[in-house]
């Protein structure tokens, strides 16, 4: 089902305005959420219990550049509502601060981004919910809209999000150890943080097909002679 369910995504949204097609994304994304496929994969794992978190998003500016940290390197940097909202604070800052240039994300630790955090799956109270809120609360759209002001650096492993997000920057420089993979088909659902419309751009539909069924992970030379990033450094 989530395989048929992101080819229909990918045919609707072919040529589609970026910011429509995030909502196309995440619309069919809130339909596998009520399906068997994901609903099979939420009951077979253990959540663990959820924690307030503060500062999971390190800002700091150094002239014309605004920085933007990952900061939960405990949990490799996984994707939650937390950092969604900390990153969309940074990204508000360079939005309406004129004298802001260049923004740069970043990560500690070992890992950029793990990807969303799988405690928090399923915890909102309906699809519908979770669809609303995605399209109110969208990172990804974010990006886009300032992408020619931002540079992603990445490095360790960048999945799900940690791929989705970066593919829409303006910029996206990776170490030699980064590794790239889109494991959401296996949970029953597609790509969900944008990478429907960030990566398919930037490296054809044919081979964001293959990542997002087979769930195998790229390197960075792979993933530099596709174009998903545009420097090894």
């Amino acid at each position: 089902m989530a395989v048929a369910a992101l080819e229909l995504l990918l045919d609707a949204t072919d040529g589609m305005d970026v910011e429509q097609a995030l909502i196309v994304e995440s619309a069919t994304y809130s339909l596998l959420q009520a399906g068997p496929e994901h609903q099979a994969w939420l009951a077979s794992r253990t959540r663990r219990e959820l924690e307030d978190e503060e500062d999971v998003v390190l800002m700091s500016r150094d002239g014309t550049t605004l920085r933007l940290t990952l900061n939960r390197p405990h949990r490799r940097n996984a994707f939650n509502a937390a950092m969604r909202e900390e990153l969309l604070d940074g990204l508000e800052v360079a939005a309406v601060d004129s004298s802001i240039e260049c923004v740069v994300i970043d990560a500690v630790g070992p890992n950029f981004c793990s990807g969303g955090d799988l405690d928090e799956f399923g915890t909102l109270a309906d699809p519908a919910s979770a669809h609303l809120l995605r399209v109110e609360r969208s990172v990804a759209r974010a990006i886009h809209r300032l992408r020619d002001k931002v540079t992603v650096r990445v490095h360790g492993a960048c999945v799900g999000a940690g791929v989705e997000l970066p593919a829409f920057a303006g910029h996206v420089v990776a170490c030699a150890d980064a590794t790239f993979a889109l494991p959401e088909v296996g949970m029953g659902l597609v790509p969900g943080a944008g990478g429907t419309v960030s990566i398919p751009r930037r490296i054809g539909r044919e081979r964001f097909i293959t990542m997002a069924t087979t769930g195998d992970p790229i390197d960075a030379s792979t993933a530099l002679a596709w174009g998903l990033i545009d420097e090894i450094d």
